[in-house]
């Protein structure tokens, strides 16, 4: 019984880890999918956060060479600001890590409806005309948003990928596309970059302080690096709002459960 009830568990993961991969990379935010399910698999907060890093890093690694052969990234941007997300997001996590798994379990369940905002915000598609290619777009940068609003940008969101994680993709993508204006599509390609070199900075913090299920992560990165690649591909083809109203949905029941684990389940005890 307990090795089919594992199975299941596994089994679970597995898809929701393809699906985390597969609304990351069109948008961001699939953490705020595989994050919440690694936590009601039993994982404690700091190793779920470890987990979930390491499934990302492989899996937006693979988007990003799918962005990249499809000339989407702003390359200028990355040089730019690549250095300050690694180093936001190292510093984030030795944060985290400072706090105890209860501490970190309620911090989550504070955070989580933020990034959801983050993810659900309705983002201003422009008509075709308007669109630029990224040599276009690389063009129309000026020396402030090079060197002043990039580094910003990347050292914040660098931090809270570290610091938490889920949504980081979203926030890049807002951020480019409101503070920078940049078109969507090469904002997301571009952000691909910064998630990317962010997740690494956080992952050699989990892995040099034990908290990453390695046999777990890698089969969670397979089913991730299938679902970068498909969405990726998706988002290309202009597919960016495609699971939106699924997303909604399933990050309600998700952030219920996390509530009643971390907040409701306790004030309950309590009484």
């Amino acid at each position: 019984m307990l090795v089919t009830d594992m199975t299941i568990i596994v089994t679970v993961l597995f898809l929701i880890a393809f699906l985390a991969g597969f609304i990351d990379s069109i948008a961001g935010g699939g953490g705020l999918l595989l994050m919440p399910a690694l936590l009601l698999a039993g994982l404690p907060p700091q190793t779920a956060l470890g987990t979930n890093k390491f499934a990302a890093t492989i899996g937006t690694g693979f988007a990003l060479i799918n962005f990249a052969r499809n000339k989407k990234i702003i390359w200028r941007i990355v040089s730019a600001g690549i250095l300050f997300s690694l180093l936001g997001a190292f510093i984030g996590s030795k944060t985290i890590l400072i706090f105890s798994n209860e501490i970190v379990g309620k911090i989550i369940v504070i955070l989580l409806p933020m990034a959801m905002i983050g993810i659900l915000l309705p983002k201003k598609e422009r008509h075709s005309k308007d669109r630029s290619s990224a040599k276009e777009e690389e063009e129309k940068l000026s020396t402030r948003d090079l060197y002043f609003k990039v580094p910003i940008i990347c050292s914040l969101i660098g931090f809270y990928d570290g610091f938490f994680g889920p949504g980081t993709g979203s926030f890049f993508i807002m951020a480019f596309y409101f503070f920078i204006s940049m078109d969507l599509v090469e904002a997301s390609a571009t952000s691909k970059v910064f998630n990317f070199a962010s997740n690494i900075g956080a992952l050699i913090v989990f892995l040099l302080e034990a908290k990453v299920v390695s046999l777990l992560g890698l089969l969670l990165a397979i089913a991730n690096i299938v679902g970068n690649y498909l969405g990726s591909s998706l988002a290309i083809n202009k597919g960016h709002n495609v699971v939106r109203i699924g997303l909604i949905t399933i990050l309600l029941i998700l952030f219920i459960s996390l509530l009643w684990n971390y907040l409701l389940n306790d004030q309950l005890n309590c009484i």
